[in-house]
């Protein structure tokens, strides 16, 4: 990841700001305030401003007045109680902005998270950054047989340098041509005088879906914690896991207390259908039942094997 002289500059002036406040602080998420974490090969995650902390959600909850109770004991056996049956409002009160720097295609993925308030740099207004995203080999893979949107086996050998050069070839000379409509080169230079430039709203549409974009993305705590419990999930696509899994831990700095519950509840929890229920209630009393007499599909018996580690009936 690299940031231009400007942003490190305007990072260094952010950090150095020394407001007073009487609003509740998270002072874990306050050490990395306006920090450049980086992601993939260009990207980058910074998280810009926030409202509340744990005592904000329990304090809703209550409908009191101050940080809720004294005893962060009791705060923490609210907030489970809460993560535990599902009460979602109390965790609306919590909002955080996010400033992220992503490949176009890992953008429009991401967007159909519809739950926030989201502003994209301009490409009709500025000229889009000469970057690419290109994968790193070991995460070049085929196409999935089981699963049609997901990964299989690693490519490897020539036919991955092969598809790394058209990537790599491919981001170049749409970028060159995007350059050629505009008549103007990313440093700002023209490239002939005596030409117009297309505008910029047409220019950028043959540019590859790996180009790097940017958004303020802000939403408020549980929709996050609905985006991170499929995005950091192992069956997530990998580049968008990333982003993710550095978003997860601005989660544990910012509201520790809902990190624990929703790491114990949501990611490491499992959801089981009635049917499901009533299969693993035979099976702790020693009956015996396989899939044909489950009523279960042949997926959702293998899905509720898998999640009670329960190896010889795996089908």
């Amino acid at each position: 990841m690299k940031l231009t002289k400007e942003q490190i500059n305007d990072i260094k002036d952010q950090q150095s700001q020394e407001n007073v406040t009487k609003r509740v602080t998270a002072p874990e998420l306050e050490k990395i305030l306006y920090e450049a974490i980086p992601a993939l090969d260009h990207g980058f995650i910074r998280v810009i401003d926030y409202m509340g902390d744990d005592s904000s959600i329990v304090q809703s909850a209550r409908v009191s007045y101050g940080k809720g109770t004294k005893q962060v004991s009791t705060d923490s056996g609210l907030i489970k109680y809460l993560m535990r049956h599902w009460h979602s409002t109390p965790f609306e009160m919590c909002e955080i902005k996010y400033h992220v720097k992503l490949p176009i295609f890992i953008a429009r993925q991401w967007i159909r998270h519809r739950t926030a308030n989201v502003n994209e740099y301009s490409a009709r207004y500025s000229i889009l950054d000469k970057e690419f995203y290109l994968p790193d080999p070991k995460n070049l893979a085929a196409q999935s047989i089981a699963n049609r949107q997901g990964r299989g086996d690693v490519i490897e050998g020539e036919q991955a340098k092969e598809v790394l050069e058209l990537l790599k070839n491919d981001a170049e000379r749409t970028y060159d041509s995007y350059e050629t409509m505009l008549n103007q080169k990313f440093d700002g230079s023209t490239i002939d005088e005596n030409k117009k430039g297309l505008a910029r709203e047409l220019a950028r549409m043959n540019l590859t879906l790996n180009t790097y974009t940017q958004w303020y993305w802000k939403t408020d705590l549980l929709n996050l914690m609905n985006f991170l419990r499929l995005r950091a999930d192992h069956h997530a696509q990998y580049e968008i896991r990333v982003y993710a899994d550095i978003m997860l831990d601005t989660l544990k700095r910012w509201v520790p207390i809902t990190y624990d519950a929703f790491m114990d509840y949501r990611v490491g929890g499992t959801e089981v259908s009635a049917k499901g229920k009533i299969i693993i209630q035979k099976l702790l009393k020693g009956e015996e039942i396989n899939l044909e007499q489950s009523g279960l599909s042949k997926r959702e018996w293998k899905e509720l094997m898998e999640a009670f580690e329960i190896t010889n009936k795996i089908v």
